[in-house]
C-alpha cells in the first residue's frame, strides 16, 4: 500500500538566517540592538515512516563585534569593543499525522556557546547552555483553517530561557482576495 506521504529522507539546508541589529543606543547600557550583525546558517534533516515524522536542525550563530558598546557617555569616556562567541544551536520535533492539518509533535533545543568578551577580555560567566522541551498540536478546523497550540518549558537553563511559553494561532491556509473563495465577492 502506498503511503499519501511519499518524502522519505530530505536534506533542508537553511543558510544565511540574518538577524539586524543595527538600533541600538551606544550611550546605554541595556541596548538590545548592540549596533551588530547576526548570522545562522543551519543544516536540516527530515524523515517520514507513514505519519511519523522526524525533523532534525543543526547550525550556529555567528555575531559581528560591536566596535561601539557603551563608549563615550559620563561612565566612560573612552571606546568599549563588545564580542560574542558563535552559538551553536539543535533542534529537533517528532511528530504524528492523523489527517492533513492535524498533528501533534514532541520539540525540543539546545544552544550552547556565546561567551562574551570586553575589549577582547572573554568573560566565561556569560557562557550559555541551555535547553528548553515542548508539544505542539495542530487541529483543522475547515477546508481553510486550522488551529494551532503549543507549550514549552526550560529543561535546562544556564543563563536565560528560563521561562514557560503558551501559544495559540490561528492558520488561514490560502489567498483570500477579492477572486477567492473566502474573498468578499463584487468589489
Amino acid at each position: 500500500m502506498q503511503s499519501k506521504h511519499p518524502q522519505t529522507v530530505a536534506s533542508l539546508p537553511r543558510l544565511f538566517n540574518i538577524r539586524v541589529l543595527l538600533n541600538g543606543s551606544e550611550t546605554k547600557l541595556v541596548n538590545w540592538g548592540e549596533n551588530r550583525w547576526a548570522f545562522h546558517p543551519e543544516l536540516g534533516y527530515s524523515e517520514r515512516w507513514g505519519k511519523t515524522l522526524l525533523d532534525a536542525y543543526g547550525g550556529v550563530w555567528f555575531y559581528t563585534t560591536n566596535a561601539n558598546f557603551f563608549d563615550h557617555n559620563e561612565m566612560f569616556s573612552g571606546t568599549l569593543s563588545r564580542s560574542e562567541s558563535p552559538i551553536g544551536t539543535f533542534e529537533g520535533h517528532l511528530s504524528y499525522d492523523w489527517k492533513s492539518r492535524t498533528w501533534v509533535s514532541l520539540d525540543g533545543d539546545l544552544w550552547f556557546g556565546g561567551t562574551s568578551s570586553l575589549n577582547g577580555v572573554a568573560y566565561p560567566s556569560t557562557h550559555q547552555i541551555g535547553s528548553r522541551v515542548g508539544v505542539t498540536g495542530s487541529f483543522k478546523l475547515d477546508k481553510h483553517q486550522s488551529l494551532k497550540l503549543s507549550y514549552g518549558d526550560g529543561a535546562y537553563i544556564r543563563v536565560g530561557g528560563n521561562y514557560q511559553s503558551v501559544s495559540v494561532a490561528w492558520h488561514i491556509r490560502g489567498w483570500v482576495g477579492p477572486n477567492s473563495s473566502l474573498g468578499r465577492r463584487n468589489l
